[in-house]
């Protein structure tokens, strides 16, 4: 008894320092971000770079294409944040439009069951559905958040409510435990950046409410 509890915890406590520099620097990269800090694209390149290895070797194929594609899209999320705004001036948050809500869903739904469907048939990948349907929703998520929408967060708690039970299966205790973490820096960039829209918006509204 006492040696599969040693054994629990030594696993838990991360075998690999590939996955703890990973875990660290992801922390890092979401914490920026909900503090709308640019420098959240370039702690991201280097946690998903690590990332694409440990996803790898846990047989979480689809979650290790994750990370490439967030690569990419953290270079071009970094571009947009800059100048992304009128007259090439830094994006400012806003809201979700109904054609993007649309167009992420379209594209959760499709994603989920191409993919969950070809890793289901031709790998021995872990979950297959479930892997393809974070990757989707974190893709999704990604999107809104490199075009400074609110509610990129709300997407963000989804996909990691349903991330820890599957990393914590997977033995990846330091990851679930991080996704955890993320649970919770998503609540809070949400708030953050709501309260950072009602505060752009506040002198808008005084200049167009009428003076008795």
């Amino acid at each position: 008894m006492s040696e599969s509890i040693y054994a629990f915890w030594t696993e838990a406590a991360g075998g690999s320092p590939l996955e703890w520099v990973a875990v660290l620097t992801g922390f890092v990269c979401v914490w920026l971000a909900a503090r709308e800090s640019l420098w959240n694209f370039p702690v991201a390149i280097v946690s998903c770079g690590l990332y694409v290895l440990v996803y790898y070797r846990a047989g979480l194929y689809s979650d290790a294409f994750l990370q490439t594609m967030f690569i990419a899209l953290s270079l071009y999320g970094w571009q947009q944040w800059l100048y992304g705004g009128r007259n090439r001036t830094q994006l400012p948050v806003s809201r979700t439009t109904a054609r993007e809500w649309a167009g992420c869903a379209i594209f959760t739904v499709a994603y989920t069951l191409g993919v969950g469907y070809c890793l289901q048939r031709y790998t021995d990948a872990a979950l297959p559905h479930w892997d393809a349907f974070t990757t989707a929703g974190s893709l999704a998520a990604q999107y809104l958040l490199m075009r400074k929408r609110l509610e990129n967060w709300l997407l963000w708690v989804v996909v990691d409510v349903i991330y820890v039970p599957i990393l914590w299966y997977k033995h990846l205790y330091p990851t679930s435990a991080l996704y955890a973490l993320y649970l919770g820096l998503a609540v809070y960039g949400y708030l953050e950046w709501r309260r950072g829209l009602r505060k752009a918006a506040a002198p808008a509204a005084a200049v167009l409410t009428p003076t008795s």
